[in-house]
């Protein structure tokens, strides 16, 4: 378990964490989500014992972060966003080398590294220079450190930038085989990823704790919101005219421009529908509903009334993004000044990072004439 309890972190008059506590339990993975600058990494941080807390405690497995540095950092891997390979090592002996720095007992070190390149799928890479290796491997080699001690707790800040999408599957599902045995938790910008993974979501905004809940939790207690969006042969007036009949309709919009608003503050901001169109220019235009009905029908109805011939239409339901931008609009105007030890949390270096091609096997423009030399020293 892990239990984290008013949690405090200040540079100067900067508060980075303001008294933040929750507890985490095995057997599920936790998506860990918050704008940039808003106190995450700084969290991340101080749990791995990187850097101390101004105020407030960090248990894992029942050892104190601060009093017990040592035997609580033997409870956590870590794979951060940039992993911290030694390149002109080989796979193996890396990984063998963590095992040195966890204080692994050395008559466990080899059954444990076998089990750990199996479960990373690096069996065949053992012997490879990790240089050679494309930036999907190298991330397994990262995740692989990670798991060297079987800690309690695995953290994976990040672990899927730059990859291609077989190897996002591959990493999500080994994601998944992780939970029975550990405390995942997954820092991440990638919302859908939260919603693939995750058993439960903890969302940090302003160094507080914001929401916590499930995804499908989190998405319930949004006010529910379906957005249509339908391609029309016609004018927006018309199509306005023709659906404003439509009781579930709240509002109708064309690109970020309101059309028709039900409620009357939004009327203050309704713009004028275009006139009349050809005959053969098509509308697209976005209804949307707090209605849990499937108002589509009604929607088709009353623009075949009108004679107004429909193309296309797609529903777009409430998602996690949603629910992120939901939680944190309130805090929004003072992010960004809270978090000054926060990296950016994947700005510019991660950006690099994505340009990178990465392949499914080792670059192969490289010569193996490194591994033998290698063998032959």
């Amino acid at each position: 378990m892990v239990k984290v309890t008013n949690l405090s972190k200040s540079y100067g008059e900067v508060v980075a964490v303001k008294g933040l506590s929750f507890e985490l339990e095995k057997g599920k993975i936790y998506g860990f989500l918050g704008p940039n600058g808003a106190g995450k990494s700084t969290t991340m941080n101080i749990m791995t014992g990187y850097i101390a807390p101004s105020a407030g405690t960090v248990v894992v497995n029942g050892h104190d972060i601060r009093k017990e540095p040592e035997k609580a950092k033997q409870n956590i891997g870590y794979l951060p966003e940039l992993p911290p390979l030694y390149t002109d090592m080989r796979v193996g002996e890396y990984i063998t080398f963590a095992q040195e720095l966890k204080k692994v007992p050395r008559d466990s070190r080899p059954e444990e590294l076998s089990k750990i390149l199996k479960l990373t799928g690096l069996e065949e890479y053992e012997y490879r220079m990790i240089r050679n290796l494309s930036k999907g491997y190298k991330q397994r080699v990262g995740l692989a450190q990670a798991l060297v001690g079987d800690p309690e707790v695995i953290i994976l800040d990040e672990p899927t930038v730059g990859l291609d999408p077989q190897q996002i599957i591959e990493m999500r599902n080994l994601m998944r085989s992780l939970r029975e045995e550990h405390i995942v938790i997954l820092s991440t910008h990638i919302l859908t990823e939260v919603n693939e993974v995750c058993d439960e979501v903890l969302i940090i905004s302003n160094g507080e704790l914001a929401a916590r809940g499930t995804p499908d939790e989190l998405e319930s207690k949004l006010e529910k919101k379906t957005r249509i969006d339908i391609e029309v042969l016609g004018s927006e007036d018309k199509i306005c005219d023709a659906l404003k009949n439509v009781d579930s309709i709240d509002r109708i919009l064309s690109g970020d421009r309101v059309l028709y608003a039900k409620t009357a503050n939004d009327d203050e901001n309704t713009a004028k529908p275009e006139g009349t169109a050809d005959s053969g220019d098509s509308v697209k235009i976005t209804v949307e509903t707090s209605s849990e009905d499937d108002i589509r029908t009604d929607v088709a109805k009353a623009l075949a009334a009108a004679a107004l011939p429909v193309l296309s239409m797609n529903v777009e339901s409430s998602s996690m993004e949603d629910v992120f931008l939901s939680v944190t609009q309130q805090t929004r105007g003072r992010i960004g000044e809270n978090d000054i030890s926060d990296d950016a949390e994947g700005s510019d270096e991660s950006s690099e990072d994505s340009d990178e091609s990465a392949a499914d096997e080792p670059d192969s423009d490289v010569s193996e004439s490194d591994d033998k030399k290698g063998d032959e020293e």
